[in-house]
């Protein structure tokens, strides 16, 4: 069974919707390491089904910095929300930060798809409030939470990118310095041994 209608069943708890016709809404598409999927301050023309590899999402601010704002690893879903619905010029840029697999739905097949299939009216439903709820803690992590604890609680929850994302990248998604996120590995490993 292909990934996205697995996905489909373990949010909606629905049995067998219909493969064929899902996946007929959607492109498949690979991308090579570092590849940009989506520029910043260009039309945003699709949302991306993870099927395999690491995505991320991040701006580009005034002083050149990029700040990492999400990820997307397999079975997550990553777009400019806001520009995807009103066919606008994207606020952020999507780039892979491993060889990755996706799925990709453009706006006029994802508003055929949620009328087509009531099914994913549900799923899409739940994906952005499991979204919603994500961001929401995350920001409340970053302004209460000591660096050191947030950290540490970061890598219990989400081991997978502890392994996967770039450190100088990571470090931008935790509102950290790359430096200071090396001395807490650092201390981290010193207090293993």
């Amino acid at each position: 069974m292909h990934p996205l209608i697995q996905h489909i069943q373990k949010i909606t708890a629905h049995q067998a919707p219909d493969e064929i016709q899902i996946l007929s809404f959607f492109e498949d598409r690979s991308f090579p390491k570092k590849a940009v999927l989506q520029e910043e301050d260009k039309h945003c023309r699709f949302y991306f089904f993870v099927i395999r590899g690491c995505l991320r999402l991040f701006f580009t601010d005034r002083n050149g910095v990029e700040q990492t704002m999400q990820f997307a690893l397999e079975n997550w879903w990553m777009t400019d929300l806001d520009a995807f619905r009103f066919g606008r010029n994207s606020a952020y840029t999507i780039q892979a930060l491993e060889a990755t697999e996706v799925l990709a739905i453009d706006a006029k097949n994802y508003a055929r798809l949620l009328e087509e299939m009531p099914i994913m009216e549900k799923y899409f439903r739940r994906v952005y409030e499991r979204a919603y709820a994500a961001s929401l803690l995350r920001v409340q992590m970053i302004s209460r939470m000591p660096k050191q604890e947030f950290y540490t609680l970061f890598e219990s929850r989400y081991p997978d990118f502890m392994q996967r994302v770039p450190q100088k990248i990571l470090a931008s998604f935790l509102g950290f310095t790359p430096e200071y996120l090396s001395e807490l590995r650092k201390k981290r490993i010193e207090k293993k041994q």
